[in-house]
């Protein structure tokens, strides 16, 4: 990691926004984004005595889905039609994969909602991450390829090399360095209760660098 030009950011950043997420235009962006009430769906849908209802499960996915704004509306619809071809047997694999990921084997929930995806072109990193991002905002973080793209561009994160199709691999190394990036900037810059300030600053502080 470029721990200099990461020092560059935050120092744009807080001249831009010196009052950092409390500015008005960042505040409605993150209200816009709304990630304490889809929590509070998610962990209403997703609690573990409801994956012994299949249908339910499949549902609030694409509910959830639905409610998001950082979701393509052509990547809504496809996922909503994709439920809807779905054998009982896919739903039902998919319902299991889901809970491995929230809450037993992650790598093994990953790679099976990644490899039922696929079946219908949906293996999409936004789609994979949203869920377990809002069931636990504090240590999930929600995967946008522009923003890591460039993210891993502007810091040098030399160990990261970015694929389109999904992996629980690069998503584990992509979560260590912006934890390690967490540790090292302005605790005004960061909400120790949802990661999505992080990658909100480093998104728009690097916009505001390359303009400069």
């Amino acid at each position: 990691m470029n721990l200099e030009k990461l020092k560059d950011l935050e120092s744009e950043f807080l001249y831009e926004y010196p009052k950092n997420f409390e500015d008005e235009r960042l505040f409605k962006l993150i209200k816009k984004f709304n990630p304490e009430k889809l929590e509070q769906l998610s962990k209403e849908l997703f609690q573990k005595e409801n994956f012994s209802q299949t249908k339910l499960i499949c549902e609030g996915f694409v509910k959830v889905v639905y409610k998001s704004v950082v979701i393509s509306f052509y990547d809504k619809m496809k996922l909503r039609d994709a439920f809807k071809e779905m054998s009982a047997y896919q739903k039902d694999m998919f319902s299991i994969a889901l809970y491995d990921l929230l809450y037993e084997d992650k790598k093994e929930g990953y790679e099976s909602i990644v490899e039922i995806l696929s079946l219908y072109n949906l293996a999409k990193w936004t789609l994979i991450s949203l869920v377990p991002y809002y069931m636990d905002r504090a240590n999930e973080y929600f995967v946008k390829p522009t923003t890591v793209k460039n993210i891993i561009s502007y810091l040098e994160l030399e160990n990261l090399k970015y694929k389109p199709k999904p992996t629980y691999e690069f998503y584990l190394e992509y979560k260590k360095a912006l934890d390690e990036v967490k540790s090292k900037v302005n605790k005004s810059l960061k909400n120790e209760n949802d990661n999505i300030y992080m990658t909100a600053f480093l998104r728009i502080a690097i916009q505001i660098c390359e303009i400069d």
